[in-house]
């Protein structure tokens, strides 16, 4: 034990240094540092031949380029006479410069390495950027705070009349409509199916829906089918702006950018629609706010619609008011309550919404979260589902007694806001309505708590925006399905003999659903099996459609 002691338990001043040890850097005029200058002298000249086999190669390099430098630098003048002294301050500095070199070396290591692993900061920035395309144009609002209303911009090709955030990100813009194309097949085919009818040739469109790159290929394919577009945004945080650029390059009157006040809102929507020579035939709205617009400031106007497109439960229920009220003068299309419109875009697009805009905003875990989720029609019904398969534990607040037992079936705890607020991580809204959460709840909150909307309007919470588009962006592929259907309502309406439709709020036909639906299956490889004579006879139906009677739920 006692040699294992001697062998391992020695201190550092025990132990003998090694003959190769690096001496160490002496400083001039130390008086301090006088016995190891001695001693270190000696050692010099007592094995200077040993100290000659010892020292490496790259060393004598060193000293070498060393002498080389101080011989180039006292080129013309006397040389001092060589001393012990200054062979020693020469070794000291090669050492030192070693050293340095060796330093650096590491530092440079130590960079390499830190480029390499550092994959992850990248990879988050990345997806910090993937959320700005979507919402593109974040570093121009850092970049120039001015309104855009304050500046004349021109397109490649001369055209003036927009007004948008930054013309010269039309190229980047013009990549992600391209690349939303990819996944929007729908439409697509509709271009080539009846672009050479141009079956809206004529028709003056003016649109206020969120401007985002699906967006983009709904309007240029309306541009394709014949009609002249001009566009607002229905949300003033959820533009694109480099989005809206290539719109502007491409031809189209867009007046929208990200980060609009509300003077801007109700500025650009006015520009759309009083354009010199120019009065819209069809309206495609989204909330219901460019309806009111032109309704309450242009009614002259609103009176030669031949047709409204709405695709919101908001602007749904100002269409509903007008009509009971006799105020609607025009047919309009309820788009929000077609299948293709409930049961893609509201269900499985804000299923997988609602987790990418949450992670990108908040970086949450969801599992073990309490979450309640304020209402439970289609867009609840997605929120819900994605919640729960992460592990949150989901409640619902319910005003309709249907959807509260749906609720209830799914095993879903149903309470009110109120009784539960204080308790909850997270608090959604999915309503459509007004008011949902108000200061007395905010004061009750855990601190901490997280409130989000993914219903249409920010009047469900005092200061909510719309989650998935704000945060994140929406699967182009569920949104292929609602643009197709908006579509194919303006061209209905357009093209509706006289006396088709009346003054009122009407559903979309149930055999346009199925086409628009039968338009993105082979995307799948799917193969619709058909029906015989026999089979159709017995069910009572054409062997083509419509499958199902109007009062059929999915």
């Amino acid at each position: 034990m006692a040699e294992e002691k001697n062998q391992r338990g020695d201190s550092c001043e025990d132990r003998a240094l090694p003959d190769d040890y690096p001496e160490p850097c002496l400083e001039d005029g130390g008086e301090a540092h006088e016995d190891v200058r001695e001693n270190a002298s000696a050692a010099t000249e007592g094995s200077s031949s040993d100290r000659a086999v010892k020292v490496s190669p790259d060393l004598l390099q060193m000293l070498e380029a060393l002498e080389k430098r101080r011989s180039h630098q006292t080129r013309g003048q006397v040389e001092p006479e060589a001393s012990e002294d200054g062979t020693r301050e020469l070794i000291t500095e090669a050492l030192r410069t070693n050293m340095q070199i060796q330093l650096t070396d590491q530092q440079q290591g130590f960079n390499k390495h830190v480029t390499k692993s550092d994959h992850r900061s990248l990879s988050r920035s990345n997806s910090q950027r993937s959320a700005e395309s979507f919402s593109s144009g974040g570093s121009d609002t850092a970049k120039d705070e001015s309104s855009p209303r304050n500046k004349q911009q021109k397109s490649s090709k001369g055209f003036t009349d927009f007004c948008i955030k930054n013309i010269n990100r039309a190229e980047f813009g013009r990549r992600e409509i391209e690349m939303a194309q990819q996944d929007m097949p729908a439409l697509m085919i509709l271009r080539k199916r009846t672009g050479g009818e141009k079956p809206l040739a004529g028709a003056k469109v003016v649109g206020c829906t969120h401007i985002t790159a699906q967006t983009a290929v709904l309007i240029e394919t309306l541009a394709a089918l014949g009609a002249q577009c001009r566009w607002a945004a229905c949300n003033i945080f959820s533009t694109q702006n480099a989005v809206a650029a290539a719109l502007a390059d491409g031809g189209t009157p867009v007046f929208a950018w990200k980060g609009e006040s509300e003077d801007d809102f109700w500025w650009c929507i006015d520009r759309c629609v009083a354009a010199d020579t120019w009065t819209p035939d069809l309206i495609l709205d989204d909330g219901g706010d460019l309806t009111h617009w032109i309704y309450k400031k242009y009614p002259n106007v609103f009176k030669k619609v031949r047709g409204i497109v709405e695709e919101s439960v908001t602007g749904v229920y100002r269409l509903y008011q007008l009509s009971k009220e006799g105020k609607l003068c025009v047919p309009a299309m309820n788009v929000n309550d077609s299948v293709t419109k409930q049961k893609f875009d509201n269900l499985y697009c804000c299923k997988e919404s609602i987790l990418d805009g949450l992670k990108r905003a908040t970086e949450i875990m969801f599992g073990g979260k309490q979450v309640v989720v304020c209402g439970y029609g289609e867009v609840g019904k997605g929120s819900c589902i994605a919640l729960k398969a992460l592990g949150a534990v989901v409640n619902v607040t319910e005003v309709d007694p249907i959807c509260a037992l749906q609720a209830c079936m799914d095993g879903i705890r149903v309470t009110t806001l109120n009784e539960i607020v204080r308790q909850v991580d997270m608090v959604i809204t999915c309503t459509g309505s007004k008011n949902v959460v108000v200061r007395e709840h905010f004061d009750q909150m855990k601190n901490g708590c997280i409130v989000c909307n993914m219903g249409h309007s920010n009047t469900e919470i005092d200061l909510g925006r719309l989650l998935n588009l704000t945060c994140s962006p929406v699967p182009s592929f569920v949104l292929s399905v609602t643009a197709t259907t908006q579509a194919m309502a303006l061209i209905e309406l357009y093209n509706a003999p006289k006396g088709r439709y009346k003054q009122d709020v009407y559903l979309l036909p149930k055999k346009m659903d199925e086409y628009v639906s039968s338009l993105h299956l082979p995307i799948f490889d799917a193969h619709l099996t058909e029906l015989t004579d026999d089979q159709a006879k017995y069910l009572g139906i054409s062997k083509h459609g419509p499958f199902k009677a109007n009062y059929y739920r999915y």
